[in-house]
């Protein structure tokens, strides 16, 4: 395999060539999006009854309650290289459908937990399930659409990130206000079970077919995977988004109970805010950063690059001012619009992940990319907010590392962009 291949660097300038879209495209892109919707209703519902959980448990502290996020990411990133590598060699309609099965029984089973212990094991299995969908779903897609048309159905994917999130939050709040919140793990988990059944109805790509229209891939190992690590735009952009998922994470765990707190609101409001503000600032943040990304790429070939550091390093100012005034109306604003500029980064960023590696590498580029985020940013933020909090006896100080944590994801992905710029001269 040539050098150009393993960089990542010839499969990139084939793909900037055409855009295309193989048969029953659009089907995939209808089903494995409203999969991903329920992946990430499930995994923010959690976060809408932190307190009545934390009361009914009997949970003293909020760096337990954080180790409750840091358990689906244990489960979430240890077993997504072996989901990633699995993906690049055998069915992926059936790794994904396993996922979904698991997840969804780990948050019914989530609804039953009795005692903490308990808890943290269900966690881990909801994150276990969803590392199988999340390596291997970009993937799929990948491998149906090329060009232009690859970053528009990945945007169109990742806007089930806020969308879910927001759904999660709302639901969670409020099914847990009106029947407790027990119930809100069984009525968000349950239609995962039929999901799971929707992948069996959409055709499987081959590996590579929108780039090459052939199946006849290298099959992967180790030794290519490892070669992974001197792809220097896949390094820059793991690491920028390392720093990105530690505070999105953080943020998204703790946001309800930062308002409770620190401004007085009551938890259901405060979920109810979250809500419609993560669908709004998400769904615009994400269609508008798909949209900027594929004219800054037509202009130059660090467009996404581009993107993705403006996107944060605007966003930084208003979160400092949303974590720091005691003014509710203000924090409240400078939320909304930090999230409409950090959600301008979830379509680019996958895009530059499966853009730079080859088509046979896909999902286990992304299985390792997920593994990495995780391992050095969200399974641990939760949990750290949590260990400041307690020191200093206030949420807002501990909420104040995460726009720090956006500077240096935005100084990494800087230096993406000069590296894409250095590489298509």
């Amino acid at each position: 395999m040539s050098e150009n291949v393993l960089s990542g660097k010839g499969m990139k300038e084939q793909t900037l060539e055409k855009d295309y879209a193989i048969p029953g495209a659009r089907k995939i892109l209808i089903v494995l999006t409203i999969i991903n919707l329920f992946n990430y209703i499930d995994r923010y519902v959690l976060s809408a009854v932190l307190e009545p959980i934390k009361h009914d448990l009997g949970i003293t502290n909020d760096a337990d309650m954080g180790r409750l996020a840091t358990a689906f990411m244990l489960g979430y990133f240890i077993t997504s290289p072996i989901f990633g590598y699995l993906g690049d060699r055998i069915s992926r309609k059936k790794l994904m459908a396993i996922g979904v099965i698991g997840w969804s029984l780990g948050t019914c089973l989530t609804g039953v937990a009795q005692i903490y212990a308990f808890m943290i094991f269900c966690r881990v299995m909801v994150g276990l399930g969803e590392a199988s969908f999340g390596a291997i779903g970009p993937a799929v897609i990948s491998d149906a659409f090329s060009g232009k048309k690859r970053n528009q159905a990945i945007t169109i994917f990742s806007v089930a990130v806020p969308i879910g999130a927001a759904l999660g939050f709302g639901l969670g709040g409020l099914i847990g206000a009106s029947l407790g919140w027990r119930a809100a793990f069984f009525i968000t988990g349950l239609p995962g079970f039929l999901l799971a059944f929707l992948l069996f109805a959409i055709p499987e790509p081959t590996r590579g077919q929108s780039d090459r229209g052939e199946t006849a891939l290298d099959k992967v190992n180790l030794k290519k995977i490892a070669s992974l690590f001197r792809n220097k735009e896949y390094v820059l952009a793991t690491i920028g988004y390392v720093f990105y998922t530690f505070a999105m994470g953080a943020f998204s765990f703790w946001g309800p109970a930062f308002l409770a707190r620190e401004h007085g609101m009551e938890v259901n409001d405060a979920t109810m805010f979250l809500g419609p503000t993560l669908v709004v600032g998400g769904l615009f943040g994400t269609l508008i950063g798909g949209y900027l990304a594929n004219r800054w790429r037509k202009k130059n070939p660090a467009g996404y690059a581009i993107l993705l550091s403006l996107s944060v390093f605007i966003a930084v100012p208003f979160s400092f001012i949303s974590f720091l005034t005691t003014d509710t109306t203000l924090s409240m604003v400078c939320i909304g619009i930090s999230l409409i500029f950090l959600f301008q980064a979830t379509g680019p960023i996958n895009t530059v992940l499966v853009e730079c590696v080859p088509a046979n590498m896909r999902a286990s580029a992304m299985a390792i990319c997920i593994f990495l985020i995780h391992a050095f940013g969200d399974i641990w933020s939760p949990e750290l907010v949590g260990h400041v909090s307690d020191s200093f006896k206030s949420l807002r100080i501990g909420m104040l590392i995460l726009p720090g944590a956006f500077i240096f994801a935005g100084i990494f992905w800087m230096w993406l962009g000069r590296v894409q710029a250095s590489n298509s001269k």
